[in-house]
């Protein structure tokens, strides 16, 4: 791939730039517009994007082809594919692949490079070349309502060896990695999405943790680094979040950490830019920064507004054209040792088999993940379950999705994982948010039965009061009884209840994990995860 930046245009160039999102399972006028007219070099998939693995192959060969019409160069596409709680590739024939805290619990970097290449290997056979992970934030934080199950664990080192591990595997398939969220969204307690979070650590602090991954991240040569809208006021003074501070961007990632890969920012059409910033501003500023790429998941408006900001601060000399470039030829560096020329647009795509990976190959690495991760935080005699006696199985049914994460909803429950190793399972329904009818249902419902397993579900930051309600009465009202409670996505969630005598942690609902989990409780697997993260407030 062969490109001669004098004969690009000052547009064509700055399309190179852009990464941005549409809203349809089809190139719409959206899309057409933005890489017909603002020669966008990059796409995001969410779940609206996606219905099925031959919609999607076919998605992306034809914004490929729509792009080959108006540009040298192939495109960028780009998704967020963390595993599980941010998975967007989660349809049928797709491996349900797992989150990075059930992988720190697992706590085998080798299994982690499994898992990782799996993933690739699917991305690839679905045309997307550019993955938004692995997040390695250091998640010490137990309030923080963004990253929780998303980072590795609270332990650097163990972030750092994970976080690697899956950067080699993605990247060994020949899918980008991006480490994310430089230079650390883990001790936050606002999300970003919604607001302007600060970490007040000092240098040394800030570079004995969260720092600490994206060195080795670094070292490993990982293609891409995301940024985070946080303030980090030891690097920078001024009230401005990393993704538009040249002191955290050019100084320490770029000057200190040495790091010469492409730099993407976080989607500035969340608040902590878009409501402080304006996205267009912050488009600009974050180019001054020292970012390469900028990211505008959403809102044509928006992306427009964001391209045409640019555009004037270039014509206008804010910016130099040079300065431009130098962010182009990383960019088409990147694009020539991934994409090459051509492989994208060869890809046999709507041609995508079902299941994507074999099941003899993905099952084995996702059991052994999932297996690997149920952890027993303690036992007060409750397990194995006892299977000469019914079982009542309460489980918080997730009913709202947000566009953060965009959570899957399973219809598969812990009761039905349960069924086939236990003939008396029955199961109470409640929402994430428990009304108090719900919670009084359950209530008078267990008290026909002698064992009692209650799954929760932290939706966003802490666990909802309905749910800790519910627990609480159950062990004040029923005692002597069997109570277990499994949290399927926080661990976070015993602080709530911390006198429950059984605690096991799953950080996430998945069919593979809730399948293991089954099995620990009837007594046919020993928990092997180690906790990635500390239960009490203080982190001790």
């Amino acid at each position: 791939m062969q490109v001669n930046l004098t004969k690009w245009s000052l547009e064509e160039k700055l399309g190179q730039l852009f990464i941005c999102g549409f809203h349809s399972p089809e190139p719409d006028e959206q899309i057409q517009t933005l890489v017909g007219r603002y020669h966008v070099g990059g796409i995001v998939y969410f779940r609206r994007n996606i219905k099925s693995a031959a919609q999607l192959a076919d998605l992306s060969q034809s914004l490929q082809q729509l792009s080959r019409h108006h540009q040298e160069v192939p495109l960028f596409i780009s998704i967020d594919q963390e595993g599980g709680m941010v998975a967007r590739l989660d349809h049928e024939g797709m491996s349900r692949i797992p989150g990075n805290m059930a992988l720190g619990a697992a706590n085998d970097p080798m299994l982690t490079e499994e898992v990782a290449r799996l993933a690739a290997r699917e991305m690839l056979a679905l045309g997307i070349n550019f993955n938004f992970a692995p997040c390695v934030d250091v998640n010490n934080n137990p309030a923080n309502p963004v990253i929780g199950v998303r980072s590795f664990g609270e332990h650097p080192n163990r972030v750092a060896a994970h976080g690697t591990a899956a950067i080699r595997g993605y990247q060994h398939e020949g899918v980008i990695a991006t480490a994310k969220h430089f230079p650390g969204h883990g001790d936050t307690d606002v999300d970003s999405h919604l607001g302007l979070a600060s970490v007040p650590h000092d240098r040394q602090r800030l570079r004995q943790v969260e720092l600490l991954p994206f060195r080795a991240a670094i070292e490993a040569g990982v293609d891409a680094i995301m940024t985070a809208h946080v303030i980090f006021p030891a690097f920078e003074p001024e009230e401005a979040p990393a993704t538009l501070s040249r002191r955290v961007l050019t100084d320490l990632l770029r000057g200190e950490l040495g790091y010469d890969g492409v730099i993407i920012t976080d989607c500035l059409e969340m608040q902590a830019i878009a409501r402080h910033f304006g996205v267009g501003e912050g488009a600009v500023r974050a180019i001054e920064a020292g970012a390469d790429l900028v990211l505008v998941s959403h809102t044509l408006a928006d992306q427009i507004a964001a391209i045409e900001a640019v555009t004037a601060a270039v014509r206008s000399g804010r910016i130099s054209e040079e300065h431009i470039d130098r962010s182009v030829e990383r960019i088409l560096a990147l694009k020539q040792q991934r994409l090459g020329s051509s492989r994208p647009l060869e890809a046999s795509t709507g041609a995508a088999t079902i299941p994507l990976t074999p099941e003899a190959e993905s099952g084995d690495i996702l059991r052994r993940a999932a297996e690997g991760s149920v952890t027993l935080v303690r036992d007060d005699g409750s397990l194995p379950i006892r299977l000469d006696q019914p079982v009542l199985v309460v489980w918080p049914e997730l009913r709202h999705t947000t566009e953060v994460d965009e959570p899957a909803v399973y219809t598969y429950t812990l009761a039905e994982a349960l069924q086939p190793l236990h003939y008396q399972v029955e199961v109470a329904v409640i929402g994430v948010y428990a009304s108090e009818q719900e919670i009084n249902t359950v209530l008078e419902r267990s008290a026909e039965f002698a064992q009692v397993v209650i799954a929760t579900y932290t939706a966003v930051g802490e666990l909802d009061q309905g749910q800790q309600t519910l627990v609480q009465r159950l062990l004040q009202q029923f005692g002597g009884k069997r109570i277990i409670v499994v949290s399927t996505r926080n661990p976070y969630d015993l602080r709530a209840f911390p006198e429950v005598g059984t605690y096991l942690c799953l950080y996430e609902n998945r069919p593979p994990a809730l399948d293991a989990v089954a099995r620990v409780l009837v007594g046919r697997l020993q928990p092997q995860g180690v906790l990635p993260v500390s239960l009490t407030m203080n982190g001790k």
